[in-house]
């Protein structure tokens, strides 16, 4: 009886599936290693591509940057597009269209070593060939990198929305005083301030001097508006504007901001939560304003008769605000229901409601 083959290494016979697929593997793997582009070292697409940048200029490796300048300006000379002359020596065969690629390539070559760190990274990279995904890297990041400094594109951004900011704010704020100036109310007071101060006494002129009737009611007009801006405190999204508010001044005094802040809360704690002191009135009227969720100045622009009757039913405290503002909400409620505006709309949302077709005039 004949003996049975013994088995190789890897488990197979020869000639079996599993040795073809195995010697199949290790060609496939092979061939990858071999064409790794890294072993080429001059590839497509970095720098000059599969060209060495010292070769198109025509320079040594040790060339000065006065040479490689030299050797630019007068390829750049012959191979421009708008300069170039097919009957130049040494021009034989070259076309319009190579030319311009030449060009481009002496460009690129020029840029490369004109800049002493591109130029100490593509010497590394002409040293050290098998690092290719290290090249690529950084070719990348540097051509991807902006050529401004991020710093002060923020700052200029941070500028120019602080402008746009304090425009906004101070037309808002004019916009204000010159619908006051409009108001009787406020008109009538402003004119009476003026007159005790003795800003509207018509004196009697003569000669040069003699202004016409516009001239003075303008005058007029600019006393009244200087009395309301300076005796109307104005609150909200009207309220005259303040540098320390834009944003390129919150940003500068963050440190102090927050400073103050982790103080006041370090004071708040050990005041009212391991002392146990009693409320004041300003922390009153915070926990007020904390509880309704508004903002200082929507909390400052409310009557002082509204903000008393907040102090009367003590909002400071949790259960009484939570039972005031059920009660509102209730009230709201009945006022709706009640209101003949209200129902009007009720009805039309019923009868009539948005996007119905009709051929009603309006």
């Amino acid at each position: 009886m004949a003996a049975s083959p013994e088995p190789r290494l890897g488990g197979g016979f020869p000639g079996s599936p599993r040795t073809a697929r195995c010697w199949w593997r290790l060609a496939v793997l092979l061939l990858s290693v071999c064409s790794l582009p890294g072993a080429a070292g001059l590839v497509e697409g970095l720098y000059c591509g599969t060209e060495d940048c010292y070769d198109v200029l025509g320079v040594s490796r040790e060339a000065a940057k006065l040479e490689i300048a030299r050797a630019y300006r007068q390829l750049a000379r012959r191979y421009h597009p708008d300069r170039f002359r097919v009957e130049e020596p040494g021009l034989e065969g070259e076309t319009k269209e190579s030319a311009q690629r030449r060009f481009l390539l002496i460009v690129t070559a020029y840029e490369t070593l004109k800049d002493e760190e591109t130029r100490r990274d593509y010497d590394y990279m002409l040293d050290h060939p098998e690092e290719y995904y290290q090249h690529y890297y950084t070719y990348y990041r540097r051509q991807l990198t902006p050529k401004v400094d991020v710093r002060i594109v923020i700052l200029v951004t941070i500028c120019a929305i602080s402008i746009f900011q304090f425009y906004s704010w101070h037309s808002s704020y004019n916009e204000a005083i010159n619908y006051l100036v409009t108001v009787p109310k406020y008109r009538i007071q402003a004119t009476e301030i003026a007159r005790q101060q003795g800003l509207l006494n018509r004196t009697k002129e003569k000669g040069k001097n003699r202004r016409s009737k516009e001239e003075i009611r303008e005058q007029e007009e600019e006393v009244i508006r200087d009395i309301i801006k300076t005796k109307i405190d104005i609150k909200g999204g009207y309220q005259k504007p303040n540098l320390s508010d834009i944003l390129l001044c919150q940003i500068v005094l963050f440190p102090y901001y927050l400073t103050t802040y982790l103080t006041w809360y370090a004071s708040w704690v050990y005041r009212f939560t391991i002392c146990r002191e009693e409320y004041g009135e300003e922390e009153k009227l915070y926990l007020i304003r904390r509880h309704m969720k508004m903002s200082q100045s929507q909390f400052d622009s409310l009557d002082e008769n509204t903000s008393q009757s907040f102090m009367e039913k003590q909002l400071w405290i949790k259960e009484n605000y939570e039972l005031h503002r059920k009660d509102q909400e209730e009230e709201m409620k009945v006022k709706m229901a009640t209101d003949p505006r209200m129902k009007r709309y009720r009805r039309w949302m019923k009868n009539e409601g948005p996007g119905r077709l009709t051929f009603v005039d309006d």
